[in-house]
């Protein structure tokens, strides 16, 4: 009963003019960052960001959300039909995809990316219906001491996954613990690193700092290099699967969409580890595995499925500890503590609508987006043919009025600017900006669980290792640290043997 009345509320949030017209924004949005090279959904959202402080709290999110997951549609169109990633989760659709475009069969490979990405979608906000209160309630257990340990073993893993060099990971979130600390410290009320600018106290603003990193920085780097796009001048038809495909398909969508959720819930790349995972998978369960690669339908179904999948898992973690696992989640976390929401163990008690309204709206968008994107492919392709030399320009414009609209503040678009040659040198570099932010967001919750822990314990760090959850946090931690560096000792030591 009490199921059935959170289910009613969320609706009853979700099912006002407003609510969906914005969440038709988000999605639509999303699709259309998808279809786009370049940006990517964690631009995107900070770059909307500022327009949603005039909205409610619950309306800012759904928009958000939507464009988060929104983007996994997308993403797949340009990788079947230009062989260009649109999103970095459609790197492995581009595999089989385009051969199967190739191969005069797009129309196939777009339907089945529309309605697998549906179908896990789908049931991937089932699951975080299901789940996310139980799990919400476990998270009351914790405390200072555990949300501590929490966030360490966050950032670990965070760092662990990451596709480049560790260390470079732990670099980049140390540097976004020291950003996060620039302000008035909440416990003692020491005014810090503002090198006398009034504008610091508060701290340094999320809008222009994310901006400039994925915004300036992204555009920065893609003006250097050339998009060669190859299209196909036949006409996309058959969209809708045929009998064998849907043989072919529904056992991966199947596992897909588990393998997304699950592996979406851990702090990471969770879309892109995700589709690489469920292409693993289906190429070893495949009678016929020498088809991968060559337009296996199974290779566009199965990742398509997880990277959609992944996107619903990764509210479980911030919708009930306040912890997020990408740099578009830690947007959400800072777009959800911007209008007065905090997310966490008593966000179902304190801000029910919020929580209810998120997950419901999810039914929803995935609902547009499949009656968005089979319809309107013919149109993303025309879109895709406007020059990057246009589309470049009116990025920046948009992150320019964003970073001013928040605080009217002329300092707020000198720091996006200044970031956003900061995020261009950083990738030029071979650093991921993720770690930065993620570790910038949870600064001030790491920093305060850490000294509320010292003080209850009267400075006895062993507080960390007398209760349970945190010892077991910390040891996962510990482990996973230790893991990477006998890797990389075992790499150094190979590399030797072979020179």
């Amino acid at each position: 009963m009490e199921s059935l009345q959170s289910i009613i509320l969320g609706f009853s949030v979700v099912l006002t003019p407003t609510n969906i017209f914005f969440c038709f924004v988000g999605v639509f949005i999303g699709t259309l960052i998808g279809v786009l090279p370049g940006i990517g959904p964690a631009g995107s959202v900070a770059l909307l960001l500022p327009f949603t402080f005039t909205l409610p709290a619950v309306t800012a999110i759904i928009m958000l959300a939507g464009i988060f997951y929104g983007s996994m549609y997308g993403g797949s169109t340009t990788s079947i039909l230009v062989n260009i990633p649109g999103e970095a989760a459609s790197v492995v659709t581009c595999l089989d995809g385009y051969q199967m475009a190739r191969q005069g069969r797009a129309g196939r490979a777009l339907g089945i990316a529309a309605i697998g990405s549906f179908i896990a979608g789908t049931s991937g906000v089932f699951l975080l219906q299901v789940m996310a209160p139980p799990v919400a309630r476990f998270a009351l257990n914790f405390g200072p001491t555990e949300f501590f340990a929490l966030i360490l073993f966050a950032l670990t893993l965070l760092a662990y996954l990451t596709s480049g060099s560790m260390i470079k990971a732990f670099a980049m979130a140390a540097a976004g613990m020291i950003i996060g600390t620039v302000g008035i410290d909440s416990v003692s009320g020491v005014i810090r690193f503002t090198f006398g600018i009034k504008e610091f106290y508060d701290g340094l603003g999320i809008v222009p700092i994310v901006m400039g990193l994925y915004g300036v920085g992204e555009v920065l780097v893609n003006l250097e290099g050339t998009f060669k796009r190859e299209f196909f001048k036949a006409q996309i038809g058959g969209l809708l699967p045929d009998k064998e495909d849907w043989k072919a398909s529904a056992r991966p969508i199947a596992r897909g969409s588990l393998l997304g959720f699950f592996i979406g819930v851990l702090p990471g790349p969770g879309n892109i580890i995700s589709s690489f995972v469920s292409y693993t998978v289906e190429k070893r369960f495949s009678r016929h595995p020498e088809k991968f690669g060559k337009g296996a339908i199974e290779g566009v179904a199965g990742p398509e499925s997880a990277n959609n999948a992944a996107t619903a898992g990764a509210f479980i973690p911030l919708l009930t500890f306040g912890i997020p696992t990408s740099a578009t989640m830690a947007l959400l976390l800072g777009a959800l503590r911007i209008h007065g929401v905090i997310p966490g163990p008593l966000l179902l008690e304190n801000n029910a609508d919020v929580f209810w309204g998120t997950i419901i709206s999810m039914y929803v968008g995935n609902i547009m987006l499949l009656i968005l994107n089979l319809p309107l492919i013919g149109m993303w392709v025309k879109l895709l043919k406007v020059p990057y030399g246009t589309l470049f320009p009116l990025i920046l414009l948009f992150c320019l009025i964003g970073a001013y609209a928040g605080n009217n503040s002329l300092l707020e678009i000198n720091l996006m600017i200044f970031f956003g040659f900061v995020g261009y040198l950083l990738r030029k570099a071979g650093f991921e900006p993720a770690p930065l932010v993620f570790a910038y967001i949870l600064c001030p919750i790491w920093e305060e669980s850490f000294r509320q822990s010292l003080i209850v314990s009267g400075g006895d760090l062993t507080i960390f290792f007398q209760r349970p959850i945190s010892a077991t946090l910390l040891s996962l931690a510990l482990l996973f640290i230790l893991s990477s560096i006998f890797s990389s000792v075992r790499r150094k030591k190979l590399l030797q043997k072979i020179g």
